[in-house]
């Protein structure tokens, strides 16, 4: 099989012609027909902290066509079925998707929606899968578009340009916050953002803990100072959808936003997500997003292009959504 490989804590990866696909284990045997770039590939390919295991095949999305299985749990999967997976521990502690074959855990596999093709399931990968969780996050609190603006940092990432047109295809008022306004300005109206902040305003200096209330809800992306200011911003009741960390980890804020407005901070995980609730997600992802904005935020590149693009998506120079062609 053709994999990339990282072979041992802190070596470089390398792209195989000939992997030993032995490597493999998993109770579901796949052809990978796509799979895609995100953040996380990124630090793994660059020795971030990512890979928690070797040798490892990075990748936490594949789109694949299955070929076997073994097991009672695999029964509702036959030869020949298309599935996805995002997360679930893939390209980090378990063989991901840069290969042509994997082999899977069943727990959250998913089909692949007939609406979607396999390199638009890719493109929409963990970055719009996680976008649909946060707007479900959002939903489930009881905002509508009535209530105000909804804010997106990291607006021009994968995961913030289909946040962006989730909420816009909603009919939400979106509020889009990137650090390269003038060069994804136009880029991020186009998804349907009303307005474009220049995301220094939220991220230079924390600010009082409650200030002006801009936003009736936010889906965040970056943590850290951001974030904080984003809370002490957030209008009474609303919640905050977070699911990144660009910025950083680390929170400086205090309890006041929630308690004294009862805004609410809603995490957003998609590695743990459990199956009933990816498939809510999928479905909502087929039947709401606007295909012919995600072709237009999406780019392709081979797997041997992939190892390159690394130090691009960590620096943010990556915008929108990048599909990797395994077989190229």
């Amino acid at each position: 099989m053709r994999a990339i490989v990282i072979e041992s804590e802190g070596a470089a990866p390398r792209l195989l012609e000939d992997a030993d696909e032995s490597l493999l284990s998993g109770d579901v045997e796949l052809d990978v027909l796509a799979s895609s770039l995100n953040f996380k590939d990124g630090m793994a390919l660059a020795g971030k902290g990512i890979a928690r295991a070797h040798p490892l095949i990075p990748g936490i999305d594949l789109v694949g066509r299955v070929t076997g299985s073994v097991g009672s749990d695999t029964e509702r999967f036959s030869a020949g079925d298309l599935v996805l997976l995002n997360g679930d521990g893939i390209g980090e502690s378990l063989h991901g998707g840069f290969a042509t074959r994997a082999r899977v855990r069943p727990d959250a596999l998913v089909r692949l929606p007939a609406e979607l093709s396999a390199e638009r399931a890719a493109a929409i990968g963990t970055a719009g899968f996680t976008a649909m969780l946060a707007v479900l996050r959002l939903e489930d609190a009881g905002l509508t578009p009535d209530a105000g603006d909804i804010l997106v940092t990291g607006a021009s990432g994968g995961a913030g340009s289909i946040a962006v047109a989730l909420l816009a295809g909603r009919g939400f008022r979106v509020l889009a916050s990137t650090g390269r306004v003038e060069e994804n300005g136009e880029y991020l109206r186009d998804l349907g953002a009303a307005g474009v902040l220049d995301r220094r305003e939220l991220s230079e200096e924390p600010g009082r803990p409650l200030q002006s209330q801009r936003f009736a809800g936010a889906i965040d992306g970056v943590g850290s100072t951001t974030l904080a200011n984003v809370l002490a911003q957030t209008a009474w009741g609303g919640t905050v959808a977070a699911y990144g960390l660009a910025q950083g980890p680390d929170l400086p804020t205090t309890v006041l936003p929630f308690i004294l407005r009862g805004v609410a901070l809603a995490g957003v995980n998609s590695v743990d997500c459990p199956l009933p609730l990816r498939q809510r997600a999928w479905d909502a992802l087929a039947d709401e997003l606007d295909l012919d904005l995600l072709d237009g935020m999406t780019t392709s590149i081979g797997l041997s292009e992939t190892i390159g693009h690394a130090d691009r998506i960590l620096a943010g120079e990556v915008r929108g959504r990048t599909v990797v062609e395994v077989t190229q």
